[in-house]
């Protein structure tokens, strides 16, 4: 009988590091590394994704489904030919064949599909959670390319590094754990959200462990320094924050920083399936994709063909070293960004990103224009009667009509109709569309917009189509 093997022993560290290095490694090797040599390697390793993902239910029925056959993609310079798939094909994949869906080829009886199994679900931001599963040598590989990022950006051996992302079944927080633990020497404090460790408790934590770098999104870590204060301590001197690396979205990253005492703050982006796609560097000029690891397309909103750089679209991702249990070719996010068109001041030969600017599938079309409700953040912040919090209700009218009601935290009284019109031309000239504002008092939108409960905090109510 063949004895099974452990979660260590179906990946090599040393090889991992050798093929994604951290620290000088990283930048050396992409400061001499061009890019048809980058292009060269992500083709040898998409073919080894197409290969395995042939093998799995999933891809032959969405692939066949578009009449593609084994002998149509012969590299990385087809994969235009191959179709996206997002969440909603991933969860139909559920649907049909629960609990996991036929998505992967984990115990498919594949020497590739024969590994333990690493079992998380995405926060259920846009609906219910969708499964997440990994092998031991994806997760690893997930874990090098975030701390790689980490420690690029300044985390070293020694820092308390204090994480709000959340737990549970949610799989952002226990790979930032292994990240850290595995990949950095910091002390890892898995606070979680508000609702696992409440707020006070989690700012006296981090006076006593003396927290040096703060992870998670910047919605309740700004809230955290609010409660800090509340509670008597003073961020940056009773809590020696110095760094905040997390995701920092569309939110003014001045207010964020003075909230902590003036602190560096470093954006990374990623999602559940694919894990860090791209981080700031040094520079902090943009987000470098992790090319060696990610191959990362942006694709119109409306039609799905690639957009020219510095052009809005939604990232679509295809993980190089996902080739195992569970490919990942052409992936859509739904997440928008643009390819910046300025070169590197660090010298490296990878393509940057400007970051996260919205979601497509949380964007709503008022009267013909795009609006990203997660953008409106740091236009509200120019106000100073904002108070941190806000959210957008759609809803249409009785003659089909479209309308906006952003409504906003503020330290005013919410009836004065002079600042209500402020922060309503003030949208209406950065948007270019007609909106409503309604103020109400701090604290308020709290039950809306969860953020006290989620990494993520919901920032569209749509009521268009009740």
């Amino acid at each position: 009988m063949t004895r099974t093997r452990t979660y260590f022993e179906t990946f090599n560290a040393g090889e991992l590091l050798e093929q994604f290095p951290l620290d000088e490694g990283f930048t050396k090797r992409f400061r001499s590394l061009s890019r048809d040599e980058l292009f060269a390697r992500q083709d040898v390793m998409f073919r080894r994704c197409v290969a395995r993902a042939w093998q799995i239910p999933f891809y032959q029925r969405l692939w066949g489904g578009a009449g593609i056959e084994a002998g149509d993609i012969n590299g990385l310079a087809d994969i235009g030919k191959l179709p996206v798939f997002g969440k909603h094909e991933i969860m139909a994949s559920v649907e049909a064949n629960p609990p996991l869906g036929d998505f992967h080829g984990w115990r498919d009886g594949t020497e590739a599909g024969d590994t333990p199994l690493v079992f998380h679900t995405t926060s259920g931001t846009t609906g219910r959670p969708q499964p997440l599963v990994f092998s031991p040598h994806s997760r690893e590989v997930q874990n090098l390319l975030l701390a790689r990022l980490y420690r690029w950006q300044g985390m070293r051996p020694g820092d308390v590094v204090h994480s709000v992302y959340g737990h549970g079944m949610i799989n952002g927080g226990h790979y930032v754990r292994e990240a850290v633990t595995h990949f950095t020497q910091a002390l890892f404090c898995s606070a979680g959200t508000g609702i696992e460790m409440r707020s006070a408790q989690q700012v006296n934590l981090m006076r006593d462990m003396g927290a040096t770098v703060i992870v998670g999104f910047a919605d309740y870590i700004k809230k955290l320094a609010d409660v800090a204060r509340e509670q008597g301590l003073e961020p940056g001197r009773d809590i020696p924050i110095r760094m905040i690396c997390g995701h920092l979205g569309r939110e003014s990253r001045e207010t964020l920083s003075a909230a902590w005492g003036g602190v560096e703050l470093y954006d990374w982006y990623g999602v559940g399936d694919t894990g860090a796609i791209a981080g700031q560097g040094p520079d902090q000029d943009g987000l470098y994709l992790m090319e060696d690891a990610q191959y990362v397309e942006v694709l119109g909103v409306d039609d799905g063909q690639p957009v020219a750089d510095g052009e809005i679209g939604d990232m679509v991702v295809t993980c190089l070293y996902k080739q195992d249990i569970y490919p990942i070719i052409r992936f859509n996010t739904h997440d928008v960004t643009r390819v910046l068109t300025t070169p590197s001041s660090l010298g490296l030969n990878l393509r940057r990103i400007e970051g996260f600017l919205g979601r497509s599938d949380n964007m709503v079309k008022i009267r013909g224009i795009n609006v990203f409700p997660q953008a409106m953040a740091p236009i509200l912040e120019e106000k100073s009667e904002f108070a941190g919090e806000f959210i957008c209700m759609a809803s249409r009218d009785v003659g089909g009509r479209d309308e906006l009601a952003v409504h906003v935290e503020v330290r005013c009284p919410t009836g004065d109709a002079a600042v209500a019109e402020a922060f309503s031309s003030l949208l209406r000239q950065r948007l270019g569309v007609e909106v409503s504002v309604v103020l109400v008092e701090p604290g308020s939108l709290a039950a809306l917009t969860g953020i006290e409960v989620r990494q993520k905090p919901v920032r569209l109510i749509d009521n268009r189509f009740k």
